[in-house]
């Protein structure tokens, strides 16, 4: 009880630091010193597409992290396109065509049915088949099939290299964009091709709600703890691993793994980084001022000191690298693996009219050190491959690393194979 307590308090600390640097979901400022209510936009514009063109030019124009707006005129945006907008189809059309003229990957509109989507990873359910995935020496490999899904029903396996998704090839893809096309409405149809012994298989599968267990806990050789945090994505995250570490309190060393991990909300981070970090800066926050907010961390009874080892890959992005880089910068940490992926850039989402969404760029980050790993990446202590290879023959020679570092820096964990 008193560690929920000491937890929750450091939820309500970060929330409200948050909420007053960021600002909150429900309302957005609009240029001109318009100030609209995202309810009252919704009610009044749900058939008026101009509007929904006119609500995104003027949130990106004011919140948008880089003031040149990629060294543009934006109001040419404004009048570009409003006399030919029709449909809502037209709206969406104009609205990814104006953010594309951005250069950023990570600002994106989004539909009502993406935006519903987003909105449910968020609560930690998806619309999906049930798989975990990863890249592999350029292939996307099958990790794990979750029990009871549609994919455990269908017969696929881990191990299985995927291939194509409704006809698309996925060869040079993102994980996340991958994981975007496997992803869809509730009852709709997924084709999906894989290679399993040199062989294709296709199934046909019907999605339905995957509930997201982002956290996975495990004792080794019963001296080392070893948590695997898939996503920061969802709303318990952080509670969750504080269950991990409480699962995990008798182990000498601690792995975590956050190979794959493409990034989730910043608080969970926070919240994470803060059971590690006694008191300082765990990342601080460049907005489109250049103004620079610490966001340290806030000090509590319940502090994990113990011989760490983190797991990165290329995949390792965003939350995750926020994680990594403030206890690599505090030397709290040993990172193994690979370079991570580099998105230091912070997004917001804000509800936009007709059920839509935008999620936008509103600031980058920085490392304690201040570090700048945007497009750069995080380089680990320990650059060691992972092959597919390695992966057919079950051995990982980046958790074997991991051990092997916690058997030196553990004198204790002498069982360690």
């Amino acid at each position: 009880m008193i560690k929920k307590i000491i937890y929750f308090g450091i939820i309500v600390i970060l929330t409200i630091l948050l909420i007053n640097y960021f600002g909150t979901k429900n309302m957005f400022q609009l240029s001109n010193n318009d100030s609209i209510n995202a309810t009252e936009l919704v009610n009044n514009a749900r058939y008026n597409p101009k509007r929904l063109y006119l609500s995104t030019w003027r949130l990106v124009k004011s919140k948008y992290y880089d003031p040149t707006l990629n060294r543009q005129d934006w109001y040419r945006w404004r009048s570009r396109y409003i006399d030919k907008i029709k449909t809502q189809e037209d709206a969406y059309v104009a609205i990814n065509t104006m953010l594309a003229s951005l250069n950023d990957q990570y600002s994106r509109f989004m539909s009502e049915e993406e935006f519903k989507s987003q909105n449910e990873e968020i609560d930690a359910k998806i619309s999906g088949i049930g798989v975990t995935i990863s890249s592999i020496s350029g292939k996307i490999v099958i990790l794990d099939v979750l029990k009871n899904t549609p994919a455990n029903k269908a017969g696929i396996k881990p191990g299985d290299i995927l291939t194509k998704v409704n006809g698309k090839d996925v060869h040079g893809l993102d994980l996340a964009d991958v994981s975007k096309l496997i992803r869809g409405p509730i009852g709709s149809v997924v084709g999906v091709e894989f290679i399993r012994d040199k062989k294709k298989i296709s199934y046909n599968i019907q999605r339905r709600e995957i509930e997201i267990q982002s956290v996975e806990s495990e004792m080794i050789n019963n001296d080392i703890g070893y948590i695997k945090i898939s996503s920061f994505i969802g709303l318990n995250v952080a509670e969750h691993f504080l269950q991990a570490i409480e699962q995990t309190k008798n182990s000498k060393g601690l792995i975590i793994d956050l190979r794959g991990n493409t990034g989730g909300l910043l608080p969970n981070a926070l919240l994470i980084a803060s059971l590690f970090i006694p008191n300082g800066e765990i990342v601080s926050v460049v907005d489109r001022n250049g103004s620079i907010m610490p966001l340290n961390a806030q000090r509590q009874d319940l502090i994990v000191e113990k011989p760490t080892v983190i797991l990165v890959d290329g995949a390792t992005a965003s939350a995750s690298e926020i994680l990594s880089g403030a206890l690599s910068d505090y030397g709290i940490a040993t990172l193994v693996g690979q370079k991570t992926f580099g998105k230091g850039m912070i997004q917001k989402i804000y509800p936009l009219p007709n059920r839509t969404g935008l999620n936008l760029t509103i600031a980058k980050y920085l490392t304690p050190k201040g570090t700048d790993i945007n497009k750069v990446g995080i380089v680990p202590d320990y650059k060691i491959e992972y092959t597919y290879k390695d992966h057919l023959n079950h051995k990982d020679p980046q958790l074997e690393k991991a051990k092997n570092i916690l058997n030196l820096k553990c004198k204790t964990c002498m069982n360690i194979p």
